[in-house]
């Protein structure tokens, strides 16, 4: 299926996964609603996105953690759309907050992460659905995590955010059923973008150390792939995708390659 000036809706775009489906997506010849909370930042996805081919780039400030931001939002989406169809919803607003234990975790890393993994995808999904067609291969992909099939030591509320967001998508699959509405989850590993940073709180040195001596996945891994679910024939639904670097077999099973001898040259 092309997704020639097709209508995207990618949250969370200003970085990471969300700015590398911008560029994957442009370049097929989309038109893009991008929304995040870093206004300039998004705005230079947009641009980036244009020069990669896309039809269109549209940004606009999104706080999905705030209904009243989601609704302005889908406001502007549905001026913008001037009753064309908006043909994929990409919920990638969300991170991880800390690595406390329960036992030390802050109320504010908790609820940031419950507001944006969690409530922010409803809110999102239930204000975008009536711009949606009915049987024409309209795509809802959710972006989750490996931590939502496995916990680990202190990330109880990631963990549990994540596994959320695969319930989520398993009931609005079933709750779609008969509306030719596509909906998957595409739930990576080990993968370097912003995450560890924003986790560790701006600490760059303590998120590095987390893919030393790997070879993680890059944000345009996962953009390819959510371009290819998007792309597949309308009668053609992703349900559930894990995709993991070979350096990792498991959550906590990660293979590190000893450093190299002269580390200075190429």
């Amino acid at each position: 299926m092309s997704l020639k000036d097709k209508w995207i809706l990618i949250t969370g775009a200003s970085s990471g996964f969300g700015a590398a489906a911008a560029a994957a997506f442009g370049a097929q010849g989309a038109r893009l609603l991008l929304g995040a909370r870093r206004v300039d930042r998004l705005k230079d996805v947009a641009r980036e996105s244009k020069a990669a081919g896309a039809a269109e780039a549209y940004a606009h400030a999104l706080d999905v953690s705030k209904t009243g931001s989601v609704e302005t939002f889908v406001q502007r989406t549905r001026e913008r759309l001037a009753g064309q169809p908006l043909h994929v919803l990409i919920n990638n607003a969300g991170g991880a907050h800390g690595l406390d234990t329960v036992a030390e975790g802050k109320d504010g890393d908790w609820e940031a992460m419950i507001q944006s993994n969690v409530l922010g995808l409803l809110r999102v999904t239930r204000a975008a659905l009536p711009l949606m067609p009915h049987d024409a291969g309209a795509t809802i992909i959710n972006i989750g995590s490996v931590a939502g099939h496995t916990a680990y030591e202190g990330g109880s509320v990631y963990c549990a955010a994540k596994a959320a967001e695969r319930q989520i998508t398993t009931a609005l699959r079933l709750e779609l059923l008969g509306a030719g509405i596509r909906v998957g989850t595409v739930d990576p590993g080990l993968a370097e973008t912003e995450f560890s940073i924003v986790r560790f709180k701006g600490d760059v040195q303590k998120a590095r150390k987390v893919y030393e001596g790997t070879i993680p996945l890059s944000a345009r891994d996962i953009a390819e792939t959510l371009v290819w679910i998007a792309s597949r024939p309308a009668h053609v639904n992703i349900d559930s995708l894990i995709i993991k670097p070979v350096d990792q077999a498991a959550v906590g099973k990660v293979h590190r390659r000893q450093p190299p001898s002269n580390p200075g040259k190429s």
